[in-house]
């Protein structure tokens, strides 16, 4: 599916409904589906006369408004714009007063051929007053770039921190969506010179000021040549056809309305992944060592030749086929507008020979009038997009910012007393059924289970069996669509998200490391403690990590994946180390020009788990309260038997102050110590009870007890 636009409509976008949506193919690969829309639906000629763009613009017009009012609330930014607006406004009015002058030149004109005199004057003042016209626009337009760099700055910063705080909010189920996803890569860019905003603005303020120029300059141009014959006529339609060239020239998108492409073809769908296969790092031994490339290269061939000019990106193929369309109404008309002027100047002077210098001059400033009003219109949308895009895009953003979570917080603060905690929490599931999002199959159905408070439980199971989704939905990663989870006797829904997260530490399975310091990894497990750097030692003591961090250059201020690269070119082939890191060796490329950028502290899996566990650890400490309950999904996949081991022991002196939870997929002697353990299979709980209880039941836990034991023997 081609990643477009994602809108934000009530109702659902269905490609099958022949009644609502208009289906095309694109070539001979790509099908395109859009909606049509009631609102024009009655307005004849609608479609030719591009007319969606203007009620794409009526549409944002409310969050214009709205952005309007932010930008107003930032300070000190009225006063930059009050500045911004008045410079715009100047400079829309100099090319009209530059046309007065020059109306002032053709009078200069007729007067040199009737009377055969020139009055010295007034061309003095009229040359003076083009040159001081110039100087002007030259020191406005100086002047604005230091406007505009404050302005853009305060705007970028104000809806940077905001888009911030809209993707650090997102829960998982809502940000994992792929249509949140796109919308999210459309209106929040994760880098970009000037902000969405601040383009709208720029866009607006430049279409006011042109739309003031042309109108200024409309109303000269008429109050110069009213007086000569036909001088009104020609400038219409000059002016005419220089706007419906704009009009004409502006939209060579796809349609603003909601829409969607796809392709069902075989062979495009195979060049398209041969393509991403030989650019992947990931499969190039493969490609190597199995002597892929001469057949790739053959099916990839073969590929472009059936397709032909079907083969490139689906915008490439989208914008050829609309060239190729039937011309719109507009662009019908503007062909004999741009001939007429010519016409109506030849029956003028055929009708009036003594007029022709006077009416050669008329024609030339109102075409190089025009023209230049024509320019500086299709320069302007060529730089900043059409109105419409932007408005669309502005209308996009506020929607991003007002995303609602999936995961609804709860009412009632959690615990109501915090010595509770000391004591762990207890956790009841009672019939829970859970899907993950795309799925139709079950990843827990029906399972049922308790905890109680300060309870050591280990889920275990082979991999896909259930075991981490029970731990997310302790969580609130996700919710369960049938069945209940009791938190202490109370509905885990009506509790208060933040309240009850801040009680749990969890180590997931699929853990992740920040773009941050070590320190700072680990800190984030207690950001209001970010600056204890004995309360983070400690925590890495506790995860095992202190010893492998100590020994590091720079310790806890190293980097695992440092976020500012180094950027170099051109270094000498002895060059191994930069700014204290060290560079990775190019061989010849690194010298010739090129900008690399150096690689990050690499670490072992198990050193990496090992900053993670202690990270979880800066949440729990044995002397904190404000934790009851730990959750460990695989917390020692990556970790040595000794590591591991050590892990366990320090965990064990936890037990009794917190409940702990951990899945695996393999025995040990944290199961002999468990008060619980679940055994899973297929989404179900099979097995549940001690690991004394279960090897006198004689059940597919005592078989792989037995089994993993008999290896040691």
């Amino acid at each position: 599916m081609y990643r477009g636009t994602h809108s934000n409509r009530k109702g659902k976008f269905d490609p099958t409904d022949e009644k609502n949506v208009e289906h095309s193919y694109v070539g001979k690969v790509w099908e395109i589906y859009e909606e049509r829309q009631p609102e024009l639906a009655k307005i004849p000629f609608s479609s030719l006369l591009n007319l969606e763009r203007f009620l794409e613009i009526y549409e944002s017009l409310p969050f214009i408004w709205r952005m309007l009012k932010d930008i107003a609330s930032i300070p000190a930014c009225w006063l930059y714009m009050a500045l911004y607006l008045t410079i715009q406004l100047a400079l829309s009015l100099i090319p009209a007063v530059q046309l007065w002058y020059a109306g002032q030149l053709l009078t200069i004109v007729g007067t040199a051929v009737e009377h055969r005199t020139v009055d010295k004057q007034l061309l003095f003042r009229v040359a003076s007053g083009r040159i001081a016209c110039s100087v002007i626009e030259l020191l406005l337009s100086h002047t604005s770039t230091f406007v505009t760099g404050p302005l853009n700055t305060r705007i970028k910063q104000y809806y940077t921190t905001r888009m911030f705080a809209v993707l650090a909010r997102l829960d998982v189920p809502t940000f994992g969506d792929p249509l949140v996803q796109r919308q999210l890569e459309q209106v929040f860019p994760t880098s970009s010179r000037q902000s969405l905003v601040w383009r709208t603005v720029v866009t607006t303020i430049r279409m006011g000021s042109t739309a003031v120029r042309m109108i200024s300059q409309l109303s000269v141009l008429f109050s110069v040549l009213k007086n000569q014959h036909d001088g009104p006529l020609l400038a219409l339609l000059s002016f005419s056809h220089s706007f419906l060239s704009w009009i004409t020239g502006i939209d060579l998108s796809p349609s603003t309305r909601v829409w969607a492409a796809t392709t069902q073809n075989d062979d495009y769908i195979k060049l398209k992944g041969l393509q991403r296969a030989i650019r992947s790092p990931a499969h190039r031994k493969e490609i190597v060592a199995g002597n892929m490339w001469e057949y790739m290269h053959s099916e990839y061939q073969r590929c472009v030749t059936v397709l032909g000019e079907d083969a490139g990106e689906f915008g490439e193929v989208f914008a050829t086929w609309k060239q190729r369309r039937f011309p719109s109404l507009v662009s019908i008309i503007r062909r004999p507008l741009h001939e007429l002027p010519q016409i109506v100047f030849t029956l003028r002077a055929v009708q009036y020979p003594a007029s022709i210098p006077l009416s050669l001059a008329s024609v030339n400033l109102i075409t190089s009038t025009s023209q230049s009003f024509s320019g500086s219109l299709m320069q302007l949308f060529s730089h900043t997009g059409t109105i419409s895009n932007n408005f669309s895009t502005v209308r996009k953003m506020y929607e991003g910012m007002n995303l609602q979570n999936r995961i609804l917080d709860g009412t009632i603060p959690y615990p109501e007393n915090h010595q509770s905690l000391q004591m762990g929490i207890s956790i009841e599931f009672r019939n829970v059924c859970f899907q993950y999002p795309e799925s139709n199959a079950y990843a827990l159905k029906n399972v049922s289970f308790k905890i109680e408070k300060g309870q050591l439980c280990v889920i275990l199971g082979e991999n896909g069996s259930g075991k981490s989704t029970i731990l997310k939905l302790i969580a609130r990663i996700y919710e369960p669509q049938e069945g209940e989870i009791l938190i202490d006797g109370q509905d885990i829904k009506t509790l208060k998200l933040a309240d009850f997260r801040q009680a749990t530490a969890v180590l997931f399975q699929d853990y992740t490391h920040f773009p941050l310091s070590i320190k700072e990894n680990i800190a984030l497990g207690d950001p209001g403690h970010s600056d204890d750097l004995d309360r983070i030692k400690q925590a890495a003591k506790l995860g095992g990590a202190s010893e492998f961090i100590e020994r590091l250059g720079e310790g806890y201020n190293t980097y695992l994946d440092r976020p500012v690269r180094d950027h170099y070119s051109g270094l000498g082939e002895g060059t191994t180390n930069l700014f204290g890191r060290p560079v990775p060796g190019f061989g010849r490329i690194r010298s010739m020009g090129g900008m690399k950028s150096n690689e990050s502290t690499t670490l072992s899996g198990g050193q990496m788990q090992r900053i993670a566990l202690s990270r979880t650890f800066m949440r729990s400490l044995a002397s904190e309260t404000s934790v009851g309950l730990l959750l460990f999904d695989e917390p020692s996949a990556s970790l040595d038997p000794i590591a591991e081991h050590d892990l366990f022991e320090r965990l064990r002196l936890l037990r009794g102050q917190k409940t702990m939870i951990f899945s695996s997929h393999r025995f040990g002697n944290l199961t002999r110590h468990a008060d619980k353990i679940l055994c899973m299979c297929d989404s179900i709980i099979v097995e549940e009870g001690s690991h004394d209880d279960l090897i006198r039941a004689g059940g597919d836990y005592a078989k792989l007890w037995n089994l993993q034991a008999q290896a040691f023997l």
